[in-house]
C-alpha cells in the first residue's frame, strides 16, 4: 500500500510544478532551437521529428553504442536501461514488455486483441511477438512510457517501444561484424549501405545468431534444448524523384528456430524434458511510406504495412518423461503421464495511416501546428492447438480510426499540444468446439500537454494523456464452461466476457541540461488510474484436471516516479543512470487459491511485473584515444507474476562490463553480463508438477542468463 508520506511527496511535487507552470514570475527565454542544440537526440515516434530534450514526456532512448557495449543480440538485453520496465519470459525470448506495471504476461489459447505495451519495427507493429525485436543495424531503441493514445490508440495502452534501424545512405558504406560467447554463441552480419542512382539509396543488411542456450537437458544428453537459432534481413529503399516528395520501402525478414525447455522440476538449469519444445517464429514484413509536400504549409504522409507471421510455441507439459517415478514412492499410475502442448498461429496484418500535417498562425499567438489522420487496420489469426486432440480457432479484428493533434505557442514560454483519436475496434471469433463471438466496441483517447520553457536549457512539463483496450470474450474458459464443477461455473460466467479498460495517466516532468550542460537530466512524477484492468488470472479445477486462463477486469492505481541522468565527469569519464520507483496496486480482486482450494478476495495487492525500485547505472570511461571502458550496475526490487497466489520473482543486481579497442577501421569488443554469475528469474509458474512430491504446489522459476563473455569485432568501409 501507498504509505502517506509517499502520497504526500508526489503531490507535494505535482502541485509545485503546476504553481510554476501558471504563476511563476518570468524567466529567461530559452530559443528552441539552441536547446535542441544541445542534444542530438532524435525521438522519431512521434508524428514529427523532435529532441528527446525538447519532447514532453517519458521517454529512453537506447542508443547504438549501448547496444554494441552490451554484446546484446535482442531487445531484452537493453530494457533495464528505462526506468520502469520490464518484461516476461516463458518462451525463449521476450514476447511481452511491460511498463509502469502495466503489461501482458503471456498467450495461450485466447487471442489478445493488442498487448498494452507496443512493439514497432520500423513502423511495423509486431504486437506480441517481439522475438523478432533483435538488434543487428539498429540506430536506436525508443521506450514511450505512459499512454500513446492520440497517435497509436489501443496499440500502445501503457507505452510503446520503437526499434529504429539505420537508414540508408547517399555515400558508400558498410561493415561486416563476427562474434563469439559462452555457451556455444556465434553470431555474423553484414551491412551494405549506398547510393542506387541519384535519387534513389538503398541499405541491405543479414544477420545470423546462434547459441546453445543456457540449459542442459540431463535425460537426453544436450545442452542446445533451449537454445536459439536466428535470421535477420532487413532491406530499405529510399527514393526521393523531387524535392517535394520522397518515398521508401522497408523488408523484413525474421527466421527464428529456436528451442523452449525453460523450467526444471528442481529450480535449476538442469532439465528432464523428453520432448522439449519450440519457440518459432517465421515473419515476413513489408512498409511502404510517401511524404508529400502540398503547398508551403501543408504536408502528406502516408504509410502501408503488411506482416505475414508464423509463430509455434509448444513445451512439453510434465516437464519430465515416463519412468521418472522408477524406484521411488510415486503413484506408478501417474508416471504414464507425459504430454506436449503446441500453438501454431498464422497471424496475417495491414494496415495504413495517412496524416495532413501543417502549420499556420493566429493573431496573438505563436506557431501552430496541426496533424489530421485517418487510420485503418485488419488482422487474422489462425490458431492450430495440438494437446489431447486437435483445436481450431479463427480471430478477425478491424480497427479504423480518426485522429487530430494540434500544438501551439501561448507564449514565448507556454505551449499547449492537444490530441483525440477515435477509434472503432470489431472482431469475430469461432472455434472447432461451436464457440462464436463477435464483438463491436468504440473508444476514445487522447492527451493534453503543457511545456514551460525556463531558464536557459531546462523545460518543464505537465500531462494528462489516456488509453483504452476494447473488451472481449474469455474463449478458453467459454469452452470448457460445460465440463467445470458448480463452484468454478458459478465464479467464471460473470467473467466469460471481460469489459473494455481504460487507463488515464497524470504527469509532471522537468528536462534540462545543467552544471556548464556538464549534467543532463529527465525526471518525471506519475499517476495512472486503471479502470477495468484486464488482468490475466488462472483457476484450476481438480475433479476435471482443468487449467482455466481468463481475463479478469479489476480498478488499480499506479503511482510513481522516474529519473535519467548523464554527468561529464571529465573530459574521460561520462556518468549516467536511472531510477525507478512505482507502487501499482489492484483494489480488489476475486481469485481461485490454490493453496486453500477456495475463492478468496485480494485487496490492494501488487501488480504483477511491477518492482518497487529499479536502478541502472554506468560509466563510460575512455582510456587512451583508441580504447575505452564501461561498467554497469543494474537491478530491481522483488514482484508479483500472478494473483491466484502469492509468490514472487526475487529482486537482483547484476553487474555487467565492456572494453573496446578501436584500431583504423576496425574495432574489437570484449564484453561481460551478469559477471557475478547471480541465478536471476525472468518468469514464473505456481503449481504442482512434480509426481514425486504428489503434485505439490511450487514455484518454478525460469532463470535469465548466467554470466556470458563474449567477442565482437567489426571492420567498417
Amino acid at each position: 500500500m501507498i504509505s502517506t508520506c509517499w502520497r504526500f511527496f508526489l503531490e507535494f511535487i505535482g502541485s509545485a510544478a503546476l504553481i510554476i507552470l501558471g504563476f511563476s514570475s518570468p524567466l529567461p527565454v530559452l530559443a528552441q532551437d539552441s536547446f535542441t542544440s544541445l542534444e542530438e537526440v532524435v525521438v522519431t515516434a512521434g508524428f514529427r521529428e523532435q529532441g528527446l530534450m525538447t519532447s514532453p514526456g517519458s521517454i529512453t532512448v537506447i542508443n547504438e553504442s549501448v547496444v554494441s557495449n552490451r554484446g546484446a543480440q535482442h531487445l531484452e538485453s537493453v530494457l533495464s536501461v528505462s526506468p520502469n520496465v520490464n518484461y516476461s519470459g516463458g518462451s525463449s525470448r521476450s514476447r511481452f514488455v511491460q511498463i509502469r506495471g502495466v503489461g501482458d504476461l503471456e498467450q495461450f489459447v485466447d487471442p489478445k486483441h493488442f498487448p498494452s505495451v507496443g512493439i514497432l519495427i520500423d513502423d511495423i507493429n509486431f504486437g506480441g511477438t517481439a522475438n523478432a525485436g533483435m538488434l543487428f543495424d539498429v540506430n536506436q531503441v525508443e521506450i514511450s512510457r505512459g499512454p500513446q493514445g492520440t497517435q497509436f490508440g489501443t496499440s500502445a495502452l501503457a507505452g510503446l517501444v520503437n526499434i529504429r534501424s539505420n537508414r540508408p545512405t547517399n555515400y558508400f558504406e558498410g561493415y561486416a561484424e563476427i562474434g563469439v560467447g559462452d555457451y556455444g554463441s556465434q553470431n555474423a552480419g553484414g551491412v551494405i549501405s549506398g547510393p542506387i542512382s541519384a535519387s534513389t539509396s538503398g541499405r541491405l543488411s543479414v544477420h545470423k545468431n546462434i547459441g546453445d542456450g543456457y540449459i542442459n537437458n540431463i535425460h537426453l544428453g544436450r545442452s542446445n534444448t533451449n537454445g536459439y537459432d536466428e535470421t535477420t534481413i532487413r532491406a530499405s529503399i529510399e527514393l526521393q524523384p523531387k524535392d517535394s516528395s520522397s518515398f521508401e520501402v522497408t523488408a523484413f525478414y525474421f527466421d527464428g528456430n529456436n528451442g523452449y525447455d525453460a523450467f526444471s522440476l528442481d529450480n535449476s538449469r538442469n532439465t528432464l524434458s523428453d520432448k522439449p519444445g519450440h519457440d518459432n517464429q517465421d515473419t515476413l514484413a513489408l512498409a511502404l511510406r510517401g511524404f508529400w509536400q502540398l503547398s508551403e504549409f501543408v504536408n502528406l504522409e502516408a504509410v502501408a504495412t503488411w506482416l505475414d507471421s508464423d509463430l509455434e510455441y509448444s513445451f512439453d507439459e510434465d516437464w519430465t518423461y515416463v519412468g521418472i517415478c522408477d524406484g521411488t514412492l510415486c503413484d506408478p499410475v501417474l508416471d504414464y503421464y507425459s504430454n506436449t502442448d503446441s500453438y501454431l498461429r498464422d497471424r496475417n496484418e495491414i494496415s495504413f495511416d495517412s496524416r495532413l500535417l501543417g502549420d499556420f498562425s493566429f493573431i496573438g499567438l505563436g506557431n501552430t501546428q496541426y496533424v489530421l489522420g485517418v487510420y485503418a487496420q485488419r488482422r487474422d489469426e489462425d490458431l492450430h492447438r495440438q494437446s489431447y486432440g486437435d483445436f481450431f480457432s479463427f480471430y478477425e479484428t478491424e480497427r479504423s480510426a480518426i485522429y487530430a493533434q494540434i500544438d501551439s505557442d501561448l507564449t514565448e514560454r507556454l505551449s499547449i499540444t492537444a490530441g483525440m483519436r477515435y477509434e472503432s475496434f470489431k472482431d469475430a471469433y469461432r472455434d472447432s468446439v461451436a464457440l462464436n463471438s463477435n464483438s463491436d466496441d468504440r473508444l476514445r483517447t487522447g492527451d493534453l500537454t503543457l511545456t514551460y520553457l525556463m531558464g536557459e536549457n531546462s523545460l518543464l512539463y505537465a500531462t494528462i494523456s489516456s488509453g483504452a483496450k476494447a473488451g472481449g470474450i474469455n474463449t478458453e474458459a467459454s469452452a470448457k464452461l460445460a465440463s467445470m464443477q458448480t463452484a468454478f461455473q458459478a465464479f467464471i460466467r460473470p467473467r466469460l466476457v471481460f469489459g473494455r479498460e481504460a487507463l488515464v495517466n497524470r504527469e509532471i516532468g522537468i528536462k534540462g541540461l545543467y552544471l556548464d550542460d556538464q549534467l543532463t537530466m529527465r525526471a518525471s512524477v506519475f499517476h495512472m488510474s486503471r479502470d477495468n484492468a484486464q488482468l490475466e488470472s488462472w483457476m484450476y479445477d481438480a475433479a476435471g484436471y482443468l487449467w482455466i486462463g481468463f481475463l479478469d477486469n479489476a480498478d488499480g492505481t499506479n503511482w510513481g516516479l522516474e529519473t535519467e541522468i548523464s554527468y561529464q565527469f571529465s573530459d574521460r569519464v561520462q556518468l549516467l543512470g536511472s531510477l525507478g520507483l512505482i507502487e501499482a496496486e489492484v483494489e480488489n480482486i476475486k481469485t481461485y487459491d490454490l493453496d486453500i482450494y477456495d475463492f478468496v478476495d485480494r485487496e490492494n495487492i501488487d501488480q504483477t511485473k511491477s518492482p518497487h525500485w529499479q536502478y541502472h547505472f554506468g560509466a563510460n570511461i575512455s582510456l587512451t584515444d583508441r580504447m575505452s571502458f564501461q561498467l554497469e550496475l543494474e537491478g530491481r526490487d522483488a514482484s508479483t507474476f500472478g494473483y491466484y497466489h502469492a509468490q514472487k520473482i526475487e529482486g537482483y543486481d547484476l553487474l555487467n562490463a565492456s572494453l573496446s579497442y578501436q584500431m583504423g577501421k576496425t574495432e574489437l569488443l570484449f564484453w561481460g553480463r551478469n559477471l557475478s554469475d547471480k541465478d536471476f528469474s525472468v518468469h514464473g509458474f505456481y503449481f504442482g508438477n512434480d509426481p514425486r512430491k504428489g503434485w505439490k504446489n511450487e514455484t518454478y522459476y525460469q532463470y535469465g542468463e548466467p554470466r556470458v563473455i563474449g567477442f565482437a569485432a567489426r571492420y567498417s568501409f
